[in-house]
């Protein structure tokens, strides 16, 4: 069995969460669009922790992307996925927005 994502929570609000995610190796998360009910919905991750191999982040459209650690993106508008982690693991600091 694969170990699981370990997600935690460091701020958790309404409108603002912010949560420290480590993805294990072999671990990819597939294509899809995050729906919210109303408003607008951002994403501010900062990768602190590439793996050695893998682990490549793609997005339909971002808003930013710096060297491919900093991203902003709105997960409710456009399709994003990350390949599988070949070796090692991924860590990344993620906000989450809702205006």
């Amino acid at each position: 069995m694969l170990a699981r994502v370990r997600n935690k929570v460091l701020f958790s609000s309404k409108r603002l969460s912010a949560y420290l995610v480590t993805y294990p190796n072999q671990h990819k998360v597939m294509a899809h669009i995050d729906p919210i009910a109303k408003g607008k919905y951002y994403k501010f991750n900062i990768v602190l922790r590439q793996p050695k191999v893998g682990g490549v982040f793609h997005c339909q459209k971002c808003i930013i992307n710096l060297f491919g650690r900093v991203y902003l993106f709105r997960p409710d508008k456009y399709e994003h996925s990350v390949t599988r982690i070949e070796q090692g693991e991924r860590k990344l600091l993620s906000f989450a927005v809702t205006i």
